[in-house]
This record gives C-alpha cells, structure tokens and sequence, in this order.
C-alpha cells in the first residue's frame, strides 16, 4: 500500500511539473529545487527527485550531479520536429478515423465546432482577447482529442496526445490569431466532412495540410 502510495505522489508530481513546463511556468535553465517543489505540492522531497529523473528520461529537464536538476525545455527545433512528425500521424490518424468512427464521435465533433465558432463570433466587452483565445484552444486540443480515440489505435492516440501537450504553448499561439483560429475552424470542418464522407484520402490529405498550416503560421522553421 506504502509503495503504491508513493508511486501515486511520485505520478502527481511528475504531471504537475511536466504540465508546468511545457505550459511555460518554468522557463528554459530555470532551477527545480526539490525542497520547494516539495514544500509547494506538499510532499517529500523523495516523490520530487524521482519525477526529476523521469522528466529528465522525457527530455525536459537536466539533472547535473551536485549541482541540481535545471529546465531543458523545448527548443525550436524540437518543436518543428514534432510538428513535422505529427502532420503525418494526423493524417493516419484522420485515415483510421474514417473508417472506425461512431455516430455518437461524429456528433461531438459537431458540437466542438460549433462551440468554437460560437467563442470565436462572441463579442463581449468582459471577455478578453486572451481568454477567447484559451476558449478555442481547449476546443481545438478536444476535437483532436476525439479524432485520436476515434481511430481506433490505442498507440496512436498516446502518442499524438504527448505531442499535442509538448506543442500546448505554441497551439495557443497560433489561435490568438483571429484570422487563423477562423481558418483553423474551417480546417476542422472540411477533415471532418471528409471523414463523414468516408473518404480516407481526403481525410488524411486535409489533416496532414491541417497541422502544416498551423506551422506556417507559427514561422516554425528547422
């Protein structure tokens, strides 16, 4: 019981600082201190060190002996990468979607579209541009979120999910950009269609250009 216990700190830790990271809370070369991280999350220092080593497993953090464990981040490059690497596992992603996708999937597409034309069109004086902007952006990372599982490829769908938070920053970036968050809706709409349509080529095409698109806007460049 102790040990599952402490595997479950360990977990919550680990979410927590990778969350944080990759959300930009800690910026690159910042100092993970265990101590406070403990102090903060309220708990031991043991459950902190061990998610260190796992971020540092991940990529994300550097652990320098008798020195401390400092944040590695993600650089361009990385994310030009990642987003090169997912255009294509989108597209088979969309391709599977076609042909494993339900009734009951198909709908709540639907909704988080409309959801997202709803937030985007919404003018309110108590609504600031930035929250807008996270609005769509959570129902952009949902509508990705559904296609995955409707694939079918319990595999596909863990990784496309890490990719889609290594990218969070950057994705929230890119719909702050009113004209691209439109563009990006109507991107959503026509891989859909396709998909209802049962059209596995178009669908894969139009997701694949989907996430190439959205690097374009972001200027990502190798």
């Amino acid at each position: 019981m102790e040990e599952y216990q402490d595997q479950s700190l360990r977990g919550r830790v680990f979410r927590r600082l990778r969350e944080d990271i990759l959300s930009g809370v800690y910026k690159e070369n910042d100092e993970l201190r265990e101590a406070g991280i403990g102090e903060e999350l309220g708990v031991s220092r043991t459950p902190v060190r061990e998610a260190l080593r796992q971020l540092e497993l991940e990529g994300l953090v550097t652990i320098i002996p008798n020195k401390g464990a400092y944040v590695t981040g993600i650089s361009l490059k990385d994310v030009h990468d990642i987003y090169m690497i997912r255009s294509m596992l989108e597209g088979l992603c969309a391709r599977w979607a076609t042909r494993y996708i339900t009734e009951e999937q198909i709908e709540e597409l639907e909704e988080v579209i409309l959801l997202s034309e709803f937030h985007l069109k919404r003018k309110s004086a108590d609504k600031k541009g930035a929250e807008k902007a996270q609005q769509v952006s959570e129902l952009d990372g949902k509508f990705h979120k559904v296609l995955y599982h409707a694939s079918n490829s319990r595999i596909l769908e863990h990784v496309l999910s890490d990719f889609h938070k290594y990218v969070k920053t950057a994705r929230t970036m890119s719909v702050e950009e009113e004209h691209r968050a439109e563009r990006s809706i109507g991107e959503h709409r026509a891989i859909l269609e396709a998909i209802k349509a049962r059209d596995e080529e178009l669908a894969e095409r139009l997701a694949n250009e989907h996430i190439m698109k959205v690097m374009e806007n972001l200027h990502i460049e190798e």
